[in-house]
């Protein structure tokens, strides 16, 4: 089985995202003590600025955390699941690209 380099980086790109994202959110929690959340953006003032890239890295870990715990707790329907989850992913690739990129521009 031959898988081409274009997909290959793909998958790369969403594992990676995936994974920058769990640990940049439980080292967040780790060293503040605090649950990283979207609601950090609405402290205001230079702790809302701070936790910019914070959130819009580990936004696909929080987004399924999110999705899955609604699920559990408030029943969600398992379209809105499957449509949060494709929103994860696909925000878990640009990140992990973009991770990537830092990655090869880092170690060239």
């Amino acid at each position: 089985m031959f898988i081409r380099p274009e997909v290959l980086e793909a998958l790369q790109s969403l594992l990676l995202g995936f994974a920058f994202a769990g640990l940049l959110a439980s080292a967040f929690e780790l060293f503040t003590a605090r649950r990283a959340d979207f609601k950090l953006l609405q402290e205001g003032g230079l702790a809302a600025v701070a936790s910019v890239p914070v959130v819009i890295f580990s936004a696909p870990f929080l987004i399924l955390r999110n999705t899955v715990r609604g699920r559990r707790i408030e029943g969600r329907p398992f379209l809105f699941v499957m449509l949060a989850s494709m929103i994860a992913g696909v925000w878990s690739m640009a990140s992990g690209r973009v991770v990537l990129d830092l990655l090869h521009v880092i170690t060239a």
